[in-house]
């Protein structure tokens, strides 16, 4: 009985948080290794990789959450805003940045 009480619940809250924690950053990591694959493809360089300048910087900082081992629910929920509303409006701002930059 003893070892069922010292193991960690399926949906407890540090283990939601480090599994939320990896998966933005190994979308963020993915996003831009996509991105940069796209610019050798022939899309355009500037959009692609001013679009793929947020998911740089989360990888940055997801990279060092899982050198330290230390996740937050801060870098969670900003990781999941952006990865939202970069998905939601992304060809919108791709088309937007062509024109304009």
């Amino acid at each position: 009985m003893s070892d069922l009480e010292n193991r960690p619940k399926p949906f407890s809250k540090d283990r939601f948080k480090n599994t939320v924690n990896k998966l933005i950053f190994f979308y963020s990591v993915f996003f831009v290794v996509m991105k940069i694959m796209a610019v050798f493809n022939g899309y355009p360089a500037k959009a692609s990789l001013i679009l793929s300048f947020p998911f740089v910087l989360l990888s940055l900082w997801g990279l060092r959450n899982v050198r330290k081992d230390s996740y937050s629910w801060i870098y969670a929920v900003v990781g999941v805003l952006v990865v939202s509303l970069v998905r939601y409006y992304e060809l919108r701002l791709f088309e937007y940045i062509q024109l304009n930059f």
